[in-house]
């Protein structure tokens, strides 16, 4: 039993009662995110949209969601953490009710592509805002855990989602709009605002143009970035190409939300372990074992026939997920600079946006032109030119997370009085963390590796 407090102490225990409610607030969500999951299959199956338009449809989704995250990001900064969050929410819901009642294709297009604007445009601000509420050194236990509701709720959602489309595909609509209002409802009675005024230093300035360009000449969080970019179009076949393939193998939607939902349930079970054992690990070595990984269970997806065997694809690569999900996450953390956080976070969310329009559209081109193998495959040598980068530029992202930790650490004035030794490790064991600066990488020092969709 003592053995089991101390457990959880470490996992959960000393975090801000802020990160609880966007915590609790981010399982409702993804316990109702019914329609991405099975977006593909309803357009095609309910409303009669060949595989082309379907692909188009999805795309636009990711189009939408390139824009939010790049509007989000900006209003992050501007605007403030809880209006663009609200705001953010509220438009979603709406949204998610106008596809659910769209029928002409021309209408569901338009409804994709603002549900994808206002449901990533929260990204950024989210991302923030845990940031800004969770110190430094709790920051991998905190995304840990949020990427463990994540799944808890993709897992359910998976599943409950095959029952209840078997009611009418409306019900997924309007039970996924419900939570969205729900998560808003809390954010708007239990969060308060968390961006903090920022002092900008000489030469360096918080206005569009200026932080347009520091961005764009930070080779190094670009580069990790694009690398994510990568990531990203082997790991979104899962929500495109997977469905078709065990369509193609006589399998019944019904067993695809099974085996998808392994996903979500290995995370559920192995993620609140994965913290504590890649801490104190090289990240970089971490992060490129997690692209080998997951490009061996795409990889393996060419030769599934049986639901077992997409089964075991899936668990396969969801490893590789879970260890790329929280140095992913605590990376962007220490990559991104303060007066600039949500414009980090919302850069890093474009790369997932972007690919959540490529993904499905070039999976569908390669699937079509080259083969369903050649599909596979494909990411399967993707994930290993990943490692390999991963291995390269990783001491280069290490430099600059440490350049920026020394570029924040609070400058102590001289006249200050020295305490005694007993005072001075008093203080230290009870003074609050200063939060850090983060890139819009996701990773830890200590550890090395990220994130959930709905």
């Amino acid at each position: 039993m003592r053995t089991m407090r101390g457990w959880l102490q470490d996992t959960a225990g000393g975090l801000p009662r802020t990160f609880w409610y966007l915590w609790g607030g981010t399982l409702i969500n993804r316990l109702g995110s019914f329609v991405l999951v099975f977006l593909a299959i309803y357009l095609t199956q309910e409303r009669g949209f060949s595989a082309a338009q379907a692909g188009l449809v999805i795309g636009l989704w990711g189009v939408g969601g390139a824009v939010g995250t790049t509007i989000g990001g900006t209003l992050t900064d501007r605007w403030g953490r809880r209006p663009t969050l609200l705001t953010a929410h509220l438009g979603a819901a709406s949204m998610m009710l106008a596809l659910g009642f769209a029928r002409e294709l021309e209408l569901v297009a338009l409804g994709a592509l603002l549900l994808g604007l206002f449901a990533e445009a929260a990204r950024p601000a989210f991302g923030a805002m845990m940031i800004d509420v969770v110190p430094e050194k709790d920051r991998l236990r905190a995304f840990s855990l949020n990427y463990w509701a994540i799944n808890l709720g993709f897992a359910c959602a998976a599943i409950l989602a095959g029952v209840a489309a078997e009611a009418g595909y409306l019900l997924l609509f309007l039970v996924d709009a419900a939570t969205t209002l729900v998560t808003a409802l809390i954010i708007f009675l239990k969060v308060g605002e968390t961006r903090r005024p920022v002092t900008i230093t000489a030469g360096r300035s918080a206005a569009p143009a200026r932080a347009l360009r520091t961005i764009l000449s930070d080779r190094v969080y670009l580069g990790f970035v694009t690398l994510n970019l990568f990531g990203a179009l082997v790991f979104l076949q899962h929500i495109s190409m997977l469905p078709i393939a065990m369509g193609d193998s006589g399998l019944s939607p019904a067993t695809y939300g099974s085996v998808i939902a392994l996903n979500g349930v290995l995370i559920v079970v192995g993620q609140l372990f994965v913290p504590r054992l890649i801490r104190g690990r090289s990240r970089s070595h971490v992060l490129a074992l997690a692209a080998v990984v997951m490009g061996v269970g795409f990889g393996l997806t060419a030769f599934a026939e049986t639901a077992w065997f997409y089964g075991l694809t899936v668990l396969i690569w969801t490893v590789g997920e879970m260890l790329n999900s929280p140095s992913n996450a605590t990376l962007i953390a220490e990559l991104s600079p303060g007066e600039l956080r949500g414009r980090y976070q919302g850069v890093f969310s474009l790369s997932w946006q972007v690919a959540g329009a490529v993904a499905p559209i070039l999976g569908g081109l390669v699937r079509e032109q080259a083969g369903n193998t050649t599909l596979w495959l494909s990411c399967a040598v993707i994930g290993g030119l990943m490692a390999v980068a991963h291995l390269v530029s990783g001491p280069a992202r290490e430099r600059r997370a440490a350049a920026l930790r020394v570029a924040t650490r609070p400058v102590v004035p001289a006249v200050a009085l020295r305490p005694s030794a007993p005072e001075a490790g008093e203080a230290a064991a009870t003074a609050p963390a200063e939060p850090l600066p983060a890139r819009a990488d996701r990773g830890t020092p200590a550890g090395s590796v990220g994130a959930g969709q709905s």
